[in-house]
């Protein structure tokens, strides 16, 4: 174990791409919206998108729409929001304008998340050692459903963003944590597979894991607010803090 994390006693996890499998789970339905659309998988040329593409386009504008839902400051939308506002751009943006029921279609797919393969027997060893939280960007209700019906991991707590009305990486949210987990936050370990919410718990004073699964670079910052481990999966995550 690396030193730093011998005095920690939580983490918190994130779980949209961390624990949950996002293009996994998604990509199928963008091919549903795709196909009912006629437009082909990319291999005809001007025009066409495939859905591994679209995916990629939808998770980069999610985030956009979650900065300025934060940064514009006319109250918090919640998670699922930003997710459909993702989608009709990106629709659009690909000359698609999505009707309604295609877009409910859609965000109906959200309701089945999958978890990565190796998740709950990872949370399952590291449970032994630290309270295991979620802290995640999800609407309450949303993550509730998620946890229970999806992860099926009992988590000490789950926690969203909604208690401070802004989306991660706002300091408010990591620090809000460590307060209602009565806890230094030196103390608690945020684990994430964006590298923008380990950096943004790490600029509060948290430990931080790096779940990089698809081989990313970390945000360029400075050396104090870089990861304290990096890993590929939840089994390395779980020998490296234990």
């Amino acid at each position: 174990m690396n030193p730093v994390f011998e005095n920690c006693k939580a983490l918190t996890f994130d779980l949209f791409g961390t624990v949950l499998d996002l293009g996994g789970s998604l990509t199928p339905h963008l091919k549903i919206f795709l196909d009912a659309r006629g437009v082909d998988d990319g291999s005809s040329g001007s025009g066409s998108i495939d859905p591994a593409a679209m995916w990629q386009q939808l998770r980069y504008r999610q985030r956009i729409e979650q900065y300025q839902d934060t940064l514009v400051e006319l109250g918090h939308t919640g998670y699922l929001e930003t997710a459909r506002k993702a989608f009709v751009y990106v629709s659009r943006l690909n000359r698609l304008d999505p009707t309604p029921a295609q877009v409910e279609t859609f965000m109906s797919g959200w309701q089945e998340l999958s978890p990565f393969p190796e998740c709950v027997e990872a949370l399952d060893r590291l449970g032994g050692r630290y309270r295991l939280i979620a802290l995640s960007n999800g609407n309450p209700w949303f993550l509730d459903h998620l946890v229970k019906n999806r992860i099926k991991y009992d988590f000490d707590n789950v926690m969203s963003v909604e208690d401070v009305g802004s989306f991660k990486p706002a300091p408010a949210v990591y620090r809000r944590a460590a307060r209602n987990l009565g806890m230094e936050p030196s103390e608690i370990i945020m684990v994430s597979a964006n590298s923008f919410d380990v950096m943004g718990a790490r600029t509060c004073g948290f430990r931080g894991a790096y779940v990089n699964r698809y081989d990313l670079p970390f945000e360029d910052t400075h050396k104090q607010y870089e990861p304290d481990v990096t890993v590929k999966n939840f089994a390395e995550l779980a020998d490296a803090l234990l």
